[in-house]
């Protein structure tokens, strides 16, 4: 990375801390941050700071953080985990419909038995959240012909077959098959999926949060499993990371529990999206995943 940002001729040093002590030194004078998960209270060392870089699509921990200036910019990774993130949710999809574990089960056992499965096509497939991400599943969903329902802040009725409002959840999640949830984590959307979002979907309903683990009220949910409210959960993040081992989500059937890796980050792509925006930056354009520090996003 170092030796590409000098060919760039970008001036000033470059520098690559190998832990906090090391970073705990170069701080003070730094004018631009690429990193991820920096202890917090850094950043109030940061006097010479202009712009961070996050090495992900989520900074919820950067636009809370009170030790950070208003004034820094920051920028997160976007329209690099979208597709790996849709591949995630329809492999699970796909192995539901398509009774994979029961197909196991019995190879495991020698045991020849058909059983019915069923399809994908036709169901109602609910994306709560339709930016990139959602975007992307919104394209794979309707490679399988099913009806595409969306919730999202700002108007997208032409992404899908049915859009929906914030303020209408109820009327959102009431035929959905399936309920993917996408949604950043902002003082909106914490615990925006509750009891009252889970009384109002199908008993055979399966919701899926690809998102982040606040923004479904996790109680609220386990309590929905255990009453059978919905049929399951595919959970890829959780209000508490890592899950803790005993939780009682590790223990139900019907929940698949994901360490937070639909997403992979690619290392290069995420290198090469830096890159371009430092040249941006440089010749003084407007910079690309720009977040709105007030919408968390």
């Amino acid at each position: 990375m170092a030796e590409r940002l000098r060919v760039m001729n970008c001036p000033g040093d470059i520098i690559a801390p190998h832990n906090v002590k090391e970073l705990e030194v170069v701080i003070p004078a730094a004018e631009i941050i690429f990193g991820w998960r920096i202890p917090p209270h850094l950043y109030a060392q940061a006097s010479h700071l202009k712009w961070v870089q996050s090495m992900g699509a989520g900074v919820d921990d950067l636009v809370s953080n009170p030790h950070l200036s208003p004034s820094v910019v920051v920028t997160r990774i976007v329209g690099q985990f979208g597709p790996a993130i849709a591949e995630f949710v329809f492999s699970e999809l796909l192995a539901h419909v398509r009774h994979i574990d029961r197909l196991r089960q019995q190879q495991n056992e020698h045991r020849w038995q058909p059983f019915p499965v069923e399809s994908l096509e036709g169901r109602h497939f609910g994306i709560a959240g339709l930016g990139s991400i959602g975007r992307d599943l919104v394209r794979k969903a309707k490679a399988f012909d099913m009806t595409v329902l969306g919730l999202s802040r700002t108007p997208r009725r032409n992404v899908v077959d049915h859009w929906f409002s914030a303020s209408q959840w109820q009327e959102f999640v009431g035929t959905l098959d399936y309920l993917v949830v996408t949604l950043p984590s902002t003082p909106e959307t914490r615990h925006v999926v509750d009891s009252q979002v889970f009384s109002h979907m199908k008993s055979d309903a399966i919701v899926v949060n690809v998102g982040r683990g606040d923004v479904i009220n996790q109680e609220h949910l386990t309590a929905a499993l255990l009453m059978h409210q919905i049929r399951g959960a595919v959970l890829d993040v959780f209000e508490t990371e890592p899950l803790p081992a005993d939780d009682i989500l590790w223990e139900l059937p019907n929940v698949r529990v994901s360490p937070h890796i639909a997403g992979p980050s690619l290392d290069e792509k995420t290198a090469q999206f830096f890159l371009n925006n430092v040249r941006k930056y440089l010749d003084h354009k407007p910079l690309v995943g720009l977040v709105n520090r007030e919408q968390h996003y």
